[in-house]
């Protein structure tokens, strides 16, 4: 039997999560698992990066290597090393030290993209030495601005609608989004993307950050054509609270986004926990007019904080994924 063939999108610990939960998965299933990745981000080193030197961001990329890195103890201590941040030389200030602040994946990523001429094969490269267990690929070959235009976004002026640039700025607005662009406005889509998009089976969106790290993907022309004409299935996997970008939207309001952004988008399930769904009626509603089917499970870590348990994560996903086969 051919393995199930999963495509699972996003950007940061949001898709970290997701990545690391199908891990959880491959024991029980035999999974053929790519990343497809946000090129947005414009904050930290990868901001620093790609100011200075262009390309792609390599940050988002970075987090979905490890989080896909192979258990062998040398591809561990590479995978720890991909993640390493360095200090200040001497406890100074980062301003005095170009190297202050740079994980050294984003570097390596960036130095292999330039050495091959390709972030493709850059990516799959530096899969190879993490032995990864799966593919990561950008959902564009060209990094992207995000812009959003934000209600409120100056506290004195709380029905003021300005337009808010660039990704970082997105995600710590104080404001309302109240719509989200690309810039370019059509971006090519990475041809590696649209066609492990056309071949998978399931089609993952979500968790993570609404606007930065799940909607981009439908703002790429070619790749959602891809997503709608795939014969995959579709599961969306919701936030456990509001992040700063998506305060006041509801999990509902967040399906019905998914509809707004890309209105020919039909979902399958919807994977939420039970404890942070608060009124599974209007959520099950949410689902319903996607086509979709509420599923809720404890995928939440049990320590309190708003995360996703990877383990548990997985253990929600088995069942969905291994229907049918």
């Amino acid at each position: 039997m051919n393995p199930t063939r999963v495509v699972a999108f996003g950007g940061g610990h949001g898709l970290s999560a997701s990545l690391r939960a199908l891990r959880h998965c491959v024991p029980e299933l035999d999974l053929d698992i790519t990343a497809v990745v946000t090129v947005g981000d414009d904050g930290g080193s990868s901001g620093r990066l790609r100011a200075e030197r262009g390309g792609l961001p390599p940050g988002d990329l970075r987090q979905a290597l490890v989080a896909l890195a192979g258990d062998h103890p040398a591809t561990r201590r590479s995978a720890a090393l991909f993640q390493h941040r360095f200090a200040a030389a001497g406890g100074g200030p980062d301003g005095a030290d170009s190297l202050a602040g740079h994980a050294v994946g984003n570097l390596l990523l960036h130095g292999l993209t330039e050495l091959l001429g390709d972030p493709v094969v850059a990516l799959d490269h530096a899969g190879a030495m993490l032995g990864a267990v799966g593919r990561v690929l950008p959902m564009s070959r060209q990094p992207v601005g995000i812009e959003a235009q934000v209600r409120g976004a100056d506290p004195d002026r709380p029905d003021e609608v300005r337009t808010v640039r660039g990704q970082h700025q997105v995600a710590v607005t104080s404001g309302t989004v109240e719509s989200l662009r690309l810039t370019p406005a059509a971006p090519a889509a990475c041809a590696e993307a649209v066609t492990a998009v056309r071949a998978a089976d399931w089609l993952i969106f979500g968790p993570g950050s609404w606007y930065t790290s799940v909607l981009p993907h439908l703002l790429v022309p070619g790749l959602a054509d891809a997503i709608v004409s795939s014969p995959a299935r579709r599961l969306v996997t919701l936030n456990l609270v509001a992040e700063k970008e998506t305060l006041g939207l509801s999990l509902p309001d967040h399906l019905d986004t998914l509809r707004r952004y890309l209105p020919e988008l039909k979902v399958d399930m919807v994977l939420a926990d039970s404890t942070a769904v608060g009124d599974p009626v209007a959520v099950e509603r949410a689902a319903e007019s996607l086509g979709a089917r509420l599923v809720l499970a404890p995928v939440a870590v049990t320590d309190g904080t708003p995360r996703h348990d990877p383990a548990a994560l997985g253990a929600a996903l088995v069942p969905v994924l291994g229907a049918d086969r």
